[in-house]
């Protein structure tokens, strides 16, 4: 079921955070569906209470034009008729003018990023705006970044610029944006860190002071990039020297002070790599591409399970479904978009 991701920080605010997951293809879809069911071998295993978890797909604008927007809005389709007991938003990931009206047009997304980051706060502002009133007005929510981070990852290019707490404020009360991704220490791509670099949590505080109570707050470039997949990686024959990223021990610190979307892609392209360089090294007579396939569709699944965990994601989807049933019942509703 396809919700709003307003529904789901409602859930997590607080308490837990979301995990924000980029796909692009087959593989990285089933695998992300079974793994928030708690289902590690097969479709149809029984839904596991206890790692099932709600979650976001995103869709970057790469994976969106990596083939065509609509084969993969056609496989977010299928597994949700697959797997029917999933319950999360789809998320227009790093989105500009264009791609984010293009979204909201559609009928088909019920969350779209507006990155205006780079710009001036006034013209980040003036563009935000526009797209909230175009969003809002089809009851799609809106997330906007102030800040920049770090690093690569495909189109996107940043310098690290924290979030100023007075200006989040304003910014929230000037678009009327529903979420806000804030710089405060991490980046895109497989090398956040150097040393023992970490979030800046003193930052992460003053915003939350300064904002709306209860405002959902995202962390982007929030990949753990784990040591044993790196290694992996290598002792494939990669070359990801000094590749390192979010200790997954902030997570929960940071969604007690208001993250409720934490954003995850670079390890899923490392569980991939790893996998396929091992089978292209460990079988290289081998010319079928679906054995490698479903072993990363197992691997990824246990990955996201994992992942929920440390998120605290898991074992919350009944909680949601719940809280969205009772919102049925009492005549407000659940938000959902019907396709």
């Amino acid at each position: 079921m396809i919700v709003t991701t307003k529904d789901l920080f409602q859930h997590a605010y607080g308490k837990y955070a979301i995990g924000a997951y980029n796909i692009n293809n087959l593989e990285q879809t089933v695998g992300l569906f079974r793994g928030n069911l708690g289902k590690k071998a097969k479709n149809d295993d029984p839904v596991d209470q206890t790692n099932s978890a709600p979650f976001i797909i995103q869709i970057s604008r790469g994976a969106r034009s990596y083939s065509d927007k609509r084969m993969l809005e056609a496989l977010i389709r299928a597994a949700d008729e697959v797997f029917p007991e999933a319950i999360f938003a789809v998320h227009l990931d790093h989105g500009t003018e264009e791609a984010c009206c293009d979204c909201i047009n559609s009928g088909f997304y019920s969350s779209v990023m507006i990155d205006a980051s780079h710009e001036e706060f006034a013209k980040n502002v003036e563009i935000t705006k526009k797209i909230v009133d175009k969003a809002h007005a089809k009851n799609i929510v809106v997330e906007a970044e102030l800040g920049q981070l770090g690093g690569v990852e495909e189109d996107v290019v940043g310098s690290v610029k924290l979030t100023d707490p007075a200006q989040a404020a304003e910014f929230i009360e000037k678009t009327g944006v529903d979420s806000l991704a804030v710089a405060i220490g991490t980046s895109h791509g497989a090398f956040k860190f150097t040393g023992k670099q970490g979030l800046h949590f003193d930052v992460l505080e003053k915003i939350q002071k300064a904002i709306p109570k209860n405002f959902p707050l995202v962390m982007h470039g929030s990949s753990s990039v784990p040591h044993e997949w790196v290694e992996r990686i290598n002792n494939a024959g990669g070359k990801l020297k000094d590749a390192s990223g979010v200790d997954e021990k902030q997570y929960l610190p940071a969604a007690k002070l208001g993250v409720t979307k934490i954003n995850i892609d670079t390890d899923g392209r490392l569980v991939w790599c790893a996998i396929h360089r091992e089978q292209f090294r460990d079988d290289p007579a081998n010319f079928d591409l679906r054995p490698p396939g479903k072993i990363f569709i197992q691997a990824y699944a246990e990955y996201i399970i994992h992942k929920n965990n440390v998120l605290g994601s898991a074992g919350q989807l009944d909680g949601v479904r719940e809280m969205l049933n009772s919102g049925k019942k009492s005549g407000g509703g659940c938000c959902c978009c019907k396709h």
